[in-house]
């Protein structure tokens, strides 16, 4: 696998507000989700009013619930004060098919991302430097070159088709910043061919762009919060949460599978799938590995592949307070982790209320005196993070203990989860 690209150059994707609406306080969703009405049910944190909030219960209906397939659009913006050095079939396959193969396996082929690129450049009205892009846009600046997007765009392209939209801009454009992509969310949304565009992915990438960038953005889009920690002054590191360990803490990551908690949530794991482990004294449960295998597709959901999904436990919960569990999966070198540094059972705590950008979710190191994969990792301390076979660890400040016994002929993951004394 090729180095990652030096870690100053992680997006900040956190969502952002524009002079045409403030974000709203995330609905809670109507109907009970399947975790209400299943042995998962205790563990699943309620979801609260917090961007982005790791609260599963409910499904917020203002996002699109990536469990079918969705259509994409891509549109190419150019500007008048530069010729664009590539071509929108070019900026495509920058994403595509990529993008679409990253949610079909962490999805077990329960999801695809379906894109439409328009082949040819829509002109802006303004020169690209007229806007100021940049990573910390002007709401007004921000506002005015959405207003002129969808208004050059709209004549050309039937915004009611689509679930997702991309504007790209033209990466050589003089005014145009790569560390400003990010997804712009809108309370009150703009209109275009009857349809009400509430979130719109702006790309600003270079040619070729970050990897699994896109990916990245468009987790936003399924109400994904980002897990990196921005650091206030600018300096100090961005990974110090979750480091290689999910997408949305890095796109750069050894292995960034979306956590099972996020598959959970989206709707990619039954609630069979998830332990929810309760009572005092040591519990013993196989986890398969989370990501998805090679082999032989099932049939999943439209008849899409299910990528080894497998019918066993992904995840395993412990809930250590009113908005906070323990989560424990299973990670190794396959599927969309095939770069993973170190294999085993991963822990992490949760956090319901915790904002987009605040820590919602933590990975918790069953090594922190040693480190690993320095010259790949975004974060070594952390790349060692998961417990192998024959390890025990407590986790700190909590009252639980765990003990990875040993691997079935299958490959999935025998241990041992004690709650209390």
């Amino acid at each position: 696998m090729p180095r990652p690209f030096p870690r100053a150059r992680l997006r900040s994707t956190a969502a952002v507000f524009t002079t045409m609406s403030a974000l709203a306080a995330t609905s809670l969703g109507v109907g009970p989700s399947a975790a209400e009405s299943d042995s998962a049910a205790p563990c699943a944190l309620t979801r609260t009013d917090a961007h982005h909030s790791e609260g599963l219960d409910t499904w917020n209906a203002a996002y699109p619930r990536p469990a079918r397939s969705l259509d994409a659009v891509m549109v190419f913006l150019s500007f008048p004060d530069v010729h664009p050095l590539t071509t929108p079939q070019e900026l495509t396959a920058d994403h595509f098919p990529a993008t679409t193969r990253f949610f079909e396996r962490a999805s077990y082929g329960r999801f695809t991302l379906r894109p439409h690129s328009l082949r040819h450049w829509i002109q802006m009205p303004q020169p690209s430097t007229t806007y100021d892009i940049r990573r910390d846009w002007s709401p007004g600046r921000r506002a005015a070159y959405l207003r002129d997007a969808l208004s050059v765009a709209d004549p050309q392209v039937d915004f009611s088709r689509y679930d997702v939209v991309y504007f790209v801009a033209d990466p050589d454009a003089p005014g145009v910043d790569s560390d400003a992509t990010k997804v712009v969310n809108l309370t009150s949304p703009l209109r275009a061919d009857g349809a009400d565009l509430r979130r719109i992915v702006t790309v600003f990438e270079q040619h070729p762009p970050d990897r699994l960038v896109l990916a990245h953005e468009t987790g936003h889009v399924f109400d994904l919060p980002d897990l990196y920690h921005r650091p206030v002054d600018g300096k100090g590191d961005w990974d110090t949460h979750v480091g290689d360990w999910d997408l949305m803490g890095s796109q750069f990551g050894l292995a960034p599978d979306l956590f099972a908690w996020h598959k959970w949530k989206l709707g990619w794991l039954d609630p069979r799938q998830v332990r929810c482990v309760q009572d005092a004294g040591p519990a013993r449960l196989t986890l398969e590995p989370l990501a998805a295998g090679p082999g032989v597709p099932t049939r999943g959901t439209g008849g899409a592949p299910a990528f080894g999904l497998g019918r066993g436990t992904k995840l395993a919960v412990v809930r250590t307070g009113p908005d906070s569990v323990l989560a424990f999966e299973a990670r190794g070198p396959v599927g969309n982790d095939v770069a993973a540094c170190r294999q085993g059972v991963l822990v992490y705590r949760v956090r319901g209320g915790a904002q987009s950008g605040g820590g919602p979710i933590e990975v918790i190191d069953a090594h922190p005196r040693t480190d690993a994969c320095w010259e790949d990792s975004v974060y070594p301390p952390l790349a060692d993070a998961p417990i192998a076979i024959g390890e025990s660890f407590t986790v700190p400040g909590e009252d639980v203990r765990v003990k990875v016994e040993g691997r079935t002929a299958s490959g999935a993951w025998t241990v041992k989860i004690a709650v209390g004394r």
